[in-house]
């Protein structure tokens, strides 16, 4: 039996076999990445969490809001190297939201702990009272 008959199939076509664990990976933004996110309200805020592992917060992530629309840009450089092989992933993912009107960004706030982002963006008065029921046409 020769080496090549011995090797484990992972090892031969790693990348295949990360599409069989990972079917939906065809559908990944910028370079494979993907940036899961939440986005809701609590107490007033208006809350945007994304699950960044393995990002360093203070040289790989950007938030700017620009005409009412808060923007996330991150980008990821990781290199792993072993005895018989390395392996690297790289890219960057950005996702935007809109604001509610008149969002004071001075008030904006992020922190980042244990590889999530939470943003918390508090909405102006009238945002908040604001609600009406709309009527569902048959």
């Amino acid at each position: 039996m020769s080496a090549l008959e011995r090797r484990e199939p992972r090892s031969i076509f790693p990348e295949l076999f990360d599409w069989f664990e990972s079917p939906f990976s065809m559908f990944r933004t910028g370079n494979g990445q993907t940036m899961r996110v939440e986005n809701y309200i609590d107490n007033g805020d208006h809350v945007i969490r994304a699950e960044l592992p393995g990002i360093d917060p203070d040289k790989d992530v950007e938030i700017t809001v620009t005409g009412g629309v808060l923007r996330i840009h991150a980008e990821r450089h990781e290199e792993k190297k072993e005895a018989h092989r390395s392996e690297f992933h790289y890219g960057s993912f950005t996702r935007s939201f809109t604001l509610p009107a008149d969002v004071d960004v001075d008030d904006i706030k992020a922190s980042y702990d244990k590889g999530i982002l939470t943003v918390r963006v508090p909405m102006p008065e009238a945002a908040k009272a604001e609600s009406k029921r709309i009527a569902i046409e048959k």
